[in-house]
């Protein structure tokens, strides 16, 4: 699959899928475009205490109108045939602390991706004190590293030594990250997982998925709506504020990700016949749209992605999407407006701090149908 052909920001005018996203596909290019006024305080410091009740702003992307329910609704919203497409990735305790070998100065090293077995690329603070060729001492020893280049933004590749198995040791030693601006421990690391993670890999939740339980899962499946699970590990990436003016200069980070021929089956047998493919969170959303053609269905297999998904984009297979509330002036906010018109997305925004829902990975949903 070529990055060059499948991952190039369209800009053309979008199909019957794009609806809601027409009127703003020349507009909405400058950063500055999508802000908006947040309080602090609105910012959620922990996650629901009852994963579904979380509140669900449920917005019509043709009129703009929405409604207020809480996400266990989510129900009444879906028909049979549907088919919810859920990002199964699972957060590692990808945060170590240790001592630089030599000065016994305290350092921070950040898992972001597996580049070989054992050589990963992290972030590392202070950069100043690990250059090429220092070394880090973990926990009681049993796990060291060596710096070995400085890449890209100045993340640094490391090789780590260990005995046994590299998985056990991390989860021993590693603590589990948190978006930045969530300042409280977690108490239960379990409650920043989906109840359907499982493949190890993500520095970050795919948090809209966090509202589910098994029970609710059941019941939609119940109902007739089908479950497609992709995997797609999120890089701390997906936090890093848009530094330039004109939106098109953004330089996207890349993610992994992988759909199975299972799940692309199961989501092009739905495009086939009618149904609505509704993305839960924008981790699935970028998923199905890095691995689909241009004739809208969706490939199997494995590959890196880049796709920067803001108003203009020609959508080949969302039809709806469950997603949290998104930081202002974020890439998130951008793909979100691109698929339901820039000034409603900020309009529904605007009635939910009015409302005091809860914004960001611990916050409360919306559903944009």
């Amino acid at each position: 699959m070529s990055t060059e052909s499948e991952f190039t920001n369209i800009h053309t005018k979008a199909d019957n899928n794009n609806e809601g996203g027409d009127q703003e596909a020349v507009l909405g290019l400058r950063t500055s475009d999508y802000y908006f006024d947040l309080p602090e305080e609105l910012i959620a410091q922990d996650p629901s205490t009852v994963r579904d009740m979380a509140r669900l702003l449920v917005m019509d992307r043709k009129s703009g109108s929405l409604e207020h329910r809480i996400f266990r609704d989510i129900k009444d919203y879906l028909v049979p045939g549907d088919t919810l497409v859920l990002n199964n990735t699972k957060v590692i305790p990808a945060r170590l602390l240790g001592t630089k070998e030599g000065t016994g100065a305290h350092v921070e090293v950040f898992l972001l991706k597996r580049k070989e077995a054992d050589v990963w690329e992290t972030l590392v603070k202070p950069g100043k004190k690990l250059r090429p060729g220092a070394r880090v001492t973990f926990g009681d020893g049993s796990l060291k590293a060596q710096i070995l280049e400085v890449v890209d933004d100045g993340n640094r590749l490391v090789r780590f030594e260990y005995q046994g198995i590299f998985e056990e040791v991390l989860d021993r030693l590693g603590e589990m990250p948190l978006p930045p601006y969530i300042r409280k421990k977690l108490e239960n690391p379990e409650m920043y997982q989906t109840v359907y993670a499982k493949y190890d890999g993500s520095a970050a939740a795919p948090t809209a998925g966090l509202h589910f339980t098994k029970e609710l899962l059941s019941e939609i499946e119940r109902m007739g709506v089908n479950l497609a699970f992709v995997t797609l590990h999120v890089g701390l990436g997906t936090f890093r504020p848009v530094k330039v003016v004109d939106v098109k200069s953004h330089h996207m980070h890349t993610e992994w990700y992988q759909v199975t021929e299972e799940a692309a089956d199961l989501i092009n047998r739905t495009k086939k016949e009618g149904h609505r493919v509704i993305c839960v969170g924008t981790t699935s959303c970028r998923t199905v749209e890095s691995a689909a053609g241009e004739d809208g269905f969706v490939k199997a297999g494995a590959d890196n992605t880049s796709i920067f998904i803001y108003p203009g984009y020609r959508f080949r297979v969302m039809d709806a999407l469950i997603t949290n509330f998104h930081l202002p002036e974020s890439t998130l906010v951008m793909l979100v407006s691109a698929f339901a018109g820039r000034e409603k997305v900020l309009a529904a925004y605007g009635e939910a701090v009015r409302e005091r829902y809860r914004f960001f990975s611990f916050g409360d949903a919306m559903f944009i149908h």
